[in-house]
């Protein structure tokens, strides 16, 4: 039997306080719905139907690029907001009749897909929900049972003070067969306290025709947790970014602190690699062996290889660095980076779409932007590359050996030659042949006698 995915994104989220839809607000670098529907695709369902409301639009544009999340997505809009089970209605015209549906909500992006897959499963020939043990359960609908069996739920807000008492609660994911939750969804729904037809109320409806009620524990409480309002989205982010922490140790990199790490987007590490406190990853990041990330750096699409060491405070964006390189601290390296081995790149350095050769050196207080800096080369303390003139950028070429002073001013497009010398504090606009000694400074004069203002007369 096929498997079909519906997804409710209509809620308001009125509790966020937010002009961005409550889906779209990120956790760990990724919108709400991206990681729900990152779990569902796990299952390769043959669709996934995603219900939307008063924000289709934007919920729709923030998935219409090629990310895998957004593929293949049939897009369902409830209009009006009557509940989850008018959401689920909306969906089912479009869905095989044959079809298992497994529904869940788009604001719960803890959830597993091995959950998921154990809902699906218990779903093929009768009702499903999963269930999960809460020590405060404020705010779920409960779970009723008769002998054992799952009978009903009743929502947080219509229930007597006995039933919220109950710790077993409604996880807000149910799978059944097409066929059933087309017939259930359409028996008129009791009043209720929000006036709404609740998906809920199709497992009683089901119970009491005797139909099975399967209850599937989800693997932990937190994958059930959800996000009402910013409060629990800061609470679920904690829970995620403490997952990502054990992933990272688990394969076998040193956190020194796992609450002050975090991750925005996929990290591989190597073996013994070292990440203290306050460090943040962002895209697509790989990191080698030996690898040494220091206090407080953010490192965003970015390889490094193995035995590099990045002092505290770095910024790496883009940038690809190879083995045994030494950053920063207070260095930042913008996208088009290309680092050699052994380069040394020191405290306040700024590199943009710059290839340095290996062994190279910029130790402190320079600027290397559309630059190749070849192999052994020395850039001193406070040395510029102009590359742009106020319309278009140039590039500029230092070769093998060369040693820039400090304080230099190259002005681009530029070539500067093999083992060539540029002498402290030059502006240089011409091109330097090899080995050649390039001074371009104004000539100094030292005037005798002269008067500083302060002691002329009327100073």
């Amino acid at each position: 039997m096929a498997l079909e995915v519906i997804v409710l994104a209509a809620g308001a989220g009125k509790r966020m306080r937010s002009r961005l839809p409550k889906v779209l607000h990120p956790l760990g670098g990724r919108p709400l719905l991206a990681h729900v529907l990152g779990a569902a695709g796990e299952l390769a369902p043959s669709r996934i139907h995603v219900v939307v409301g008063e924000h289709a639009k934007t919920i729709q544009a923030a998935f219409a690029d090629a990310s895998a999340e957004g593929q293949g997505i049939s897009w369902v809009t409830q209009r009006p907001p009557l509940g989850t089970g008018h959401a689920v209605a909306q969906a089912l015209p479009a869905v095989a009749a044959d079809a298992t549906v497994l529904v869940l909500p788009g604001d719960a992006p803890l959830v597993g897909a091995a959950t998921l897959a154990a809902a699906a499963a218990a779903g093929g020939a009768a009702v499903a929900v999963v269930t999960a043990q809460l020590a405060n359960p404020a705010g779920f609908g409960r779970i009723l049972r008769a002998g054992g069996s799952i009978a009903g739920i009743v929502e947080d807000q219509d229930a007597s003070a006995r039933q919220r008492a109950i710790t077993e609660v409604n996880a807000g994911i149910l799978a059944a067969p097409c066929g059933m939750l087309a017939k259930l969804l359409a028996v008129p729904m009791p009043d209720n306290a929000q006036g709404e037809h609740y998906l809920t109320d199709v497992v009683g409806l089901a119970a009491a025709e005797g139909q099975a009620v399967a209850g599937v524990a989800a693997a932990s409480a937190e994958e059930i947790l959800g996000v009402n309002d910013r409060a629990q989205l800061a609470r679920l982010e904690r829970c995620y970014q403490r997952r990502q922490a054990e992933a990272l140790m688990a394969a076998g990199a040193t956190v020194m602190d796992p609450a002050r790490v975090d991750v925005r987007g996929d990290v591989a590490v190597g073996e013994d690699c070292v990440i203290d406190v306050g460090v943040v990853f962002e895209g697509q990041v790989t990191l080698g062996r030996g690898v040494h990330i220091g206090a407080g750096c953010v490192v965003r699409d970015a390889r490094l290889g193995d035995d590099v060491q990045v002092l505290p405070m770095c910024c790496i964006d883009g940038a690809e660095v190879d083995a045994g390189c030494r950053i920063g601290p207070f260095a930042r390296l913008r996208p088009g980076t290309r680092l050699g081995a052994e380069v040394r790149i020191g405290n306040f350095v700024e590199t943009k779409q710059a290839q340095l050769g290996a062994a190279a050196k910029a130790n402190h207080l320079a600027y290397l932007g559309d630059a190749s800096v070849g192999a052994g080369c020395n850039i001193g303390a406070g040395a510029v590359t102009c590359n742009y003139d106020g319309v278009d950028k140039h590039r500029t070429a230092i070769g093998d050996g060369a040693f820039v002073g400090t304080n230099a001013t190259l002005v681009a497009p530029l070539a500067i030659g093999d083992g060539a010398y540029v002498g402290a504090g030059s502006t240089i606009t011409d091109d330097v042949p090899p080995r050649d000694l390039a001074i371009g400074r104004g000539r100094q004069r030292n005037i005798e006698g002269w008067t500083p203002p302060a002691r002329r007369p009327g100073g």
